[in-house]
C-alpha cells in the first residue's frame, strides 16, 4: 500500500529512523550491559525493562523502514488542479477562520492543523479551488467551508 507524504514528513520519518538506529540502540545496549552486571537475570527487572524497550525500539525501526519503502513523497503543483497533498487551504466558516495542510495519513496531526487526506475534511477540500464552497459531514453536523486561498 501507497503511503503518501510530503517531503517535510519523509524527513521527519528517516530522522527518526536513522536516531533509533543510533542513539536509541546504543543506549538500550548500555542499560542492558548494566542489567547484566548486576548478575541474576531472572529476576532483575531492570534488564527485562531494557529488553522490552529493545523489542519495542525494533519493531519501531521496522515500521519506519516499511512506512519509508512504501511512500511516494507528493510534490505541490500549483493550484491550478486545485488543493491537493501538501496543499495549504485557508478556510472560513460561521465566522471563523483557518489555515489547513493536507498531509498523508502517516503525518495527520489535526493539533498543528495538518488533516489527512483521507480524512472528511481533506477529502472535501481534495481538488477544490479558491472560492469553492465545501460542504463536510461532521460529528457536530454539516459545515459549510469557503477556500479563501491555497498555496
Amino acid at each position: 500500500m501507497v503511503r503518501y507524504l510530503t517531503k517535510e514528513g519523509l524527513q521527519k520519518l528517516n530522522e527518526e529512523l536513522e536516531d533509533r538506529r543510533t542513539r536509541v540502540r546504543q543506549e538500550i545496549a548500555t542499560a542492558i550491559k548494566e542489567a547484566k552486571e548486576q548478575g541474576d537475570l531472572s529476576e532483575n527487572a531492570e534488564y527485562a525493562e531494557a529488553k522490552s524497550q529493545q523489542a519495542e525500539n525494533e519493531a519501531r525501526i521496522g515500521e519506519l523502514e516499511l512506512n519509508i519503502k512504501n511512500s511516494q513523497v507528493v510534490e505541490v503543483s500549483g493550484n491550478s488542479q486545485g488543493a491537493q497533498i501538501g496543499s495549504r487551504v485557508s478556510v472560513k466558516w460561521n465566522g471563523s477562520q483557518a489555515d489547513f495542510q493536507i498531509v498523508g495519513s502517516n503525518e495527520a496531526d489535526p493539533a498543528s492543523f495538518k488533516i489527512s487526506n483521507e480524512s472528511p475534511m481533506g477529502q472535501a477540500f481534495m481538488g477544490k479551488k479558491k472560492g469553492d464552497k465545501v460542504s463536510v459531514n461532521t460529528p457536530a453536523g454539516k459545515v459549510e467551508y469557503k477556500i479563501l486561498d491555497l498555496k
